[in-house]
């Protein structure tokens, strides 16, 4: 949206024309019954919703989606499943999350006890990554606009496949893998990139998502970092230029000397 704003440059006040990124509310109902509202930005609706289920544990692809209905004008999200009998019990536990808002994680206990190993091999140079990044960033028009987003994108060595922006850090992902979801995309295969800080509640829909490397030009948590080095997933933040920090799992990551002039 467009608002006329006062901005005051050195004690001198002028209006001009901003825009504001827009943020809705989203409900989704699951099988009939209210789950939760997303506070999120009002685009792709469809990806969110099934990117959100896939990533919380509560459907493990595309194929356990029935029927999915998103209403704009009412902002609901309706999912029906093949699976009905969805165990109150597992929808009820919830983690509340670090995340702007009232935002939360659904798991199963065992999941968050456990949780499967990354072994794929995937190897990238570190100057794929610093060029992945140009180019993620260079993709964030609703940031350049209005620098109220966060964007997410999947990734191969080489090229963005997916991207997506959202008000929240947790929604651009979850677009992303719902894009994924729709497109079989095999995201084990795939590399995450996130504008975001690397939090534990993301380590998780990483680690679902069976990814081995998630990338950020932001800054990981303790509790992510402890979470990647269990589940065996390169974490690398605060990707700045030609600087990165790789925080575990390096060996997926080659460094090759810029040549002397």
């Amino acid at each position: 949206m467009e608002k006329e704003v006062v901005r005051i440059t050195d004690g001198v006040p002028g209006t001009f024309k901003d825009t504001v990124a827009e943020e809705a509310f989203l409900t989704l109902y699951l099988n009939d019954k209210e789950l939760l509202t997303l506070m999120c930005s009002p685009d792709n609706l469809k990806e969110l919703s099934a990117g959100f289920l896939y990533s919380s544990g509560l459907i493990h692809s595309a194929d356990d989606i029935e029927h999915i209905s998103v209403n704009v004008s009412k902002m609901t999200s309706r999912i029906t499943t093949r699976k009905k009998d969805l165990s109150d019990d597992a929808i009820f536990k919830r983690i509340y999350t670090s995340g702007c808002g009232k935002n939360m994680l659904f798991y199963n206990t065992l999941d968050v006890a456990g949780g499967k190993i990354v072994t794929n091999k995937i190897q990238i140079q570190s100057s794929q990554i610093t060029e992945l990044v140009k180019a993620f960033e260079a993709k964030s028009a609703t940031y350049k606009e209005t620098g109220g987003v966060h964007s997410a994108a999947f990734c191969s060595e080489s090229e963005i496949i997916a991207f997506h922006e959202d008000i929240g850090r947790h929604n651009a992902i979850d677009k992303v893998v719902g894009e994924a979801l729709f497109s079989n995309m095999n995201m084990e295969n795939l590399m995450v990139l996130t504008s975001g800080r690397i939090s534990s509640e993301v380590m998780y829909k990483i680690q679902k998502m069976g990814c081995a490397v998630i990338v950020s030009r932001s800054a990981p948590t303790s509790l992510a970092v402890k979470l990647a080095e269990k589940w065996n997933i390169t974490l690398v933040g605060f990707v700045r230029g030609r600087r990165m920090n790789v925080y575990t799992a390096v060996e997926r990551i080659g460094v090759a000397p810029r040549a002397k002039v």
